[in-house]
């Protein structure tokens, strides 16, 4: 049995010019990150996958669809990756537009190798970061929506900093009673200790659930 081998996020650089697309992929490559070339938007929007961990780097002057339409593309679809725009011909509105469309950066050609790679980096390094938040926020999620609604009271009050003996007498419940919920409610919820309960459920009871 061969052990699967985590890809390295995938860069995509969408740009009209081989050269450019060439020396970027180069650039990309020197780092350890993954890249893929697209010579149009069309082919980049119909073909990219969305839930992939990565980045665009995104030309914004292009034959057809310009960049920044690209950019209101993206972020109709609710896709999270960055997209950082590159142009030979930016101005105050141009940039003004780009990060009002939703860039996370916005950078003029001929493009500095250093600040280009710093660039993606930063950026992959947030996205990880909200993938991560997003996973873990759902599989909150999915556990709170196991108890039952006796152990959703009794983890209210628990929030609330409640002593067992106090949900007892807000709940009508015998302390054994309680203590039979708490222990339940803490080996669904995976919590292995007060702390780690209010830091990843306080919200949820607040909202009310999931």
């Amino acid at each position: 049995m061969h052990d699967t081998i985590p890809l390295s996020p995938l860069i995509h650089v969408v740009d009209d010019d081989e050269a450019v697309r060439s020396s970027l992929a180069l650039l990309i490559g020197t780092v350890g990150l993954r890249a893929q070339t697209w010579p149009t938007p069309e082919g980049f929007l119909a073909g990219f996958d969305p839930e992939g961990v990565g980045a665009v780097v995104l030309d914004v002057r292009m034959p057809g669809i310009s960049g920044l339409a690209v950019l209101e593309t993206l972020i109709a679809r609710g896709v999270d990756m960055p997209v950082i725009m590159l142009t030979g011909h930016g101005t105050v509105d141009l940039c003004r537009r780009a990060f009002k469309s939703g860039a996370a950066e916005f950078l003029e050609k001929p493009v500095d190798d250093d600040i280009l790679i710093d660039t993606l980096q930063q950026a992959l390094r947030r996205h990880v970061a909200s993938r991560a938040r997003v996973t873990a926020d759902r599989a909150a999620r999915q556990r709170y929506a196991q108890l039952s609604g006796r152990e959703r009271e009794v983890l209210g009050l628990i929030v609330e900093g409640l002593t067992n003996k106090e949900i007892g007498r807000a709940l009508a419940l015998s302390p054994r009673t309680v203590e039979t919920h708490r222990a339940n409610l803490f080996a669904k919820l995976e919590a292995a200790s007060l702390a780690q309960l209010i830091r990843h459920y306080a919200c949820l009871v607040e909202a009310g659930g999931p």
